[in-house]
């Protein structure tokens, strides 16, 4: 496959300039321009033929043309119609390869989406995500109907520590739990602030989000996201006072858990637990 008609696209900054754009803060947009690392994260993102690869918030493109010239069939969700004519440029360059949708990804249909480039084709995500719905987003594709082959995202350093974070350490929380009961998950990248126009005041980090084939069934997804919603909401409390609304001493005791103890002290098997007791406790 010949990209030549990508690589002869103007820099990034030319582009960008050219259309007189910047970085819209609201939208938290920080773009990346350095084609050297949009290439990395690429490849880091592994095989992408024979999969449907969508993108969020693509901005300029410049992860975009990545994907693009590692052979991606790419779905690219941007919400700001301003880079629309620089997203189409793109496609011009990869005929039949990039699809750009204008939409809110928090309501996106994915699975819909990318069945209109091949029905049923497994689906890989690879985003630089727009910071203030990276978290969101991660929620949605972990626990929605979607179930992608792997997602390849990149957060503030902090929001991917929280992700990877083990039991016991000061990041380790509610995003901590959901993410490793549904997935594995590992930083493969760090970006410097001076990677990105214009720089954030913070690092970032590449997370690679691998979900299990053993993916806990709907109910107890849903049951886990409640308990760890009270019991990390209250943190410095016992277990048999966060979680008194949802069966406090007596679901710790239904799932072997001991009711003194705190939320930052209990593994992803021990919160599978507690979802699955919660549900033993109020069925019918």
């Amino acid at each position: 496959m010949s990209t030549a008609a990508l690589e002869a696209l103007p820099p990034l900054r030319d582009v960008l300039a050219e259309h007189g754009i910047l970085a819209n803060k609201g939208f938290g947009q920080h773009f990346l321009l350095d084609l050297n690392i949009t290439r990395k994260i690429a490849r880091l993102a592994g095989p992408l033929d024979g999969c449907v690869t969508i993108e969020v918030g693509p901005g300029p493109g410049g992860l975009t043309r990545a994907l693009l010239e590692a052979g991606a069939r790419v779905v690219a969700v941007e919400k700001d119609p301003r880079f629309l004519p620089l997203l189409a440029q793109l496609a011009e360059a990869a005929p039949g390869r990039l699809t750009v949708v204008q939409a809110d990804a928090l309501q996106v249909d994915e699975r819909a989406l990318a069945d209109a480039v091949e029905p049923g084709a497994p689906v890989r995500i690879v985003a630089n995500l727009p910071y203030n719905v990276g978290t969101p987003l991660l929620i949605k594709w972990l626990t929605g109907p979607l179930l992608p082959e792997s997602m390849s995202l990149m957060f503030q350093k902090e929001v991917a520590q929280r992700i990877v974070a083990e039991v016991d350490a000061d990041a380790y929380g509610r995003l901590a739990v959901i993410s490793q009961a549904i997935a594995d998950a590992e930083i493969v990248m760090d970006l410097p602030a001076r990677a990105f126009t214009p720089p954030p005041k913070v690092a970032s980090a590449v997370v690679r989000v691998t979900p299990k084939a053993d993916r806990p069934p709907e109910a107890v997804l849903k049951t886990l996201q409640a308990v760890t919603h009270d019991a990390f909401g209250q943190r410095r409390k016992m277990l048999k006072s966060s979680l008194k609304t949802l069966g406090g001493s007596d679901l710790c005791e239904a799932a072997g858990i001991n009711p003194e103890a705190r939320a930052e002290t209990i593994d992803v098997a021990g919160f599978l637990r507690l979802a699955e007791a919660v549900k033993g406790l109020t069925a019918p």
